[in-house]
């Protein structure tokens, strides 16, 4: 992937990619963020862990070495598919028109299953250099190793500084039927402008169940980068939950490999579109187990003149027969001056397999507008309601006091008497 750099800003290209392009002019397949090269590097202590017990501190390489003990468990492709190596050999003269035709993607993902090890096929849902980015900027790293049959509840906050990029690397290894609850919250406490993220791998062994809830309650000045990669044993389990409230512009990406059979993810998007903000989404599970299953359901409220990407994509590899995926979402456009974008896809090379995707999109109606106007709200007024209902979820939802008071805070800078009302 891209990454261009001049003494102004540096240029991720790729950013948030669909892993199969769909026609160009719908300006959907990824996106291109500028990050300023003036942000210093925040100071260690922006970013705060809570609960991490000693015994669930990994050592740095931990998520390395696990990711490599998963090649001597998956040692072997599940099944051959069309256009591999076998197809391949068969070309001559003669047969070359038998042998099956493979576009680019086909033709990566047979790369994929023919010659890459799981620590080589992992990735993060943002892209290679959203990633490199992340990594080499990141301001604080966090190992959590969770021992097999144990169970952990660990905090990640990360507060923004002015004029810098505040960062948290988060390794997690779950251990053969371990759990683990995480939660991040990506915050501004005060005023400025840099970049406030987070980059999660997650390594779950068989029947590790991870559940991670991250909620962004940043200002409109900020810039905020959410990214996560997966890799998923036998039987294992892993949760998300994305709150997604603030900040001027967002990116946030996910990327799961199902290896390992009967295998779980499920993904609940919360997402709020106010003034101008811009959010980009991308979620990318790889079914490549038997029996694995997905879940993506997003639901959001878009106000103002805010704009939103979202691309789900749900890859069904060959061999990952019985596998089932669905996603979902849910959009209210409160304001005609909105822009959505929204692509589901499911992409499949194998015959036993469901796949389900759809989107729910609406407006407000006229009718609807004029009711409230008659009763005297205009049309701002309107939208500070369905604005106030969205966060007033949040609140009510946080995962605890702190994480409440910043979607209060955030409550109070979008809309008047927002705090007041809540109590």
């Amino acid at each position: 992937m891209k990454q261009e750099t001049n003494t102004a800003a540096t240029t991720l290209e790729q950013v948030n990619a669909m892993p199969a392009a769909t026609w160009g002019w719908l300006k959907m397949n990824q996106t291109k963020l500028e990050l300023s090269n003036e942000l210093a590097a925040a100071p260690t202590e922006t970013i705060e862990v809570e609960a991490l017990d000693e015994q669930f501190t990994g050592v740095a390489d931990a998520f390395d070495a696990a990711m490599d003990a998963m090649a001597e468990r998956f040692p072997e492709r599940r099944a051959s598919a069309p256009g591999d190596a076998a197809d391949r050999a068969r070309i001559t003269p003669e047969t070359e028109l038998d042998v099956p035709a493979t576009s680019v993607y086909q033709a990566g993902a047979i790369k994929l299953e023919e010659e890459l090890s799981p620590a080589e096929a992992f990735e993060t849902g943002m892209g290679e250099a959203a990633y490199a980015y992340l990594a080499e900027h990141a301001t604080k790293r966090i190992v959590i190793d969770v021992p097999a049959y144990k169970h952990a509840t660990v905090t990640v906050r990360v507060s923004g500084v002015d004029a810098a990029a505040a960062i948290a690397a988060i390794d997690v290894v779950a251990r053969p039927q371990a759990t683990l609850d995480l939660r991040i919250a990506l915050d501004s406490p005060v005023n400025g402008q840099g970049v406030v993220g987070s980059v999660l791998r997650v390594c779950a062994y068989e029947y590790a169940t991870v559940n991670v809830t991250c909620t962004q309650t940043l200002d409109d000045s900020w810039i905020a980068l959410d990214d996560t990669g997966l890799f998923l044993d036998e039987g294992a389990r892993v949760n998300v939950q994305h709150t997604v409230l603030g900040a001027g512009a967002s990116a946030t990406g996910l990327a799961g490999d199902l290896l390992g059979d009967t295998a779980k993810v499920t993904i609940d998007t919360d997402y709020l579109g106010a003034r101008e903000q811009v959010h980009d989404f991308n979620y990318e599970l790889r079914h490549r187990g038997r029996k694995t299953e997905c879940e993506i359901d997003a639901n959001g409220v878009l106000t103002g003149t805010s704009k939103k990407v979202y691309r789900g994509t749900i890859d069904l590899v060959h061999g990952c027969k019985g596998a089932t995926g669905t996603e979902r979402e849910t959009v209210l456009l409160a304001n005609k001056g909105v822009d959505n974008k929204t692509v589901p896809v499911i992409l499949c090379d194998e015959d036993d397999v469901a796949g389900n995707h759809g989107a729910t999109i609406g407006h407000v109606r006229d009718e609807q507008l004029f009711y409230l106007a008659c009763r005297g709200l205009d049309q701002n007024a309107a939208e500070d309601l369905f604005i106030r209902a969205k966060l007033e979820d949040a609140a009510l939802s946080a995962t605890d006091e702190r994480t409440r008071a910043a979607v209060v805070r955030l409550g109070n800078n979008l809309i008047d008497n927002f705090e007041e009302e809540l109590a």
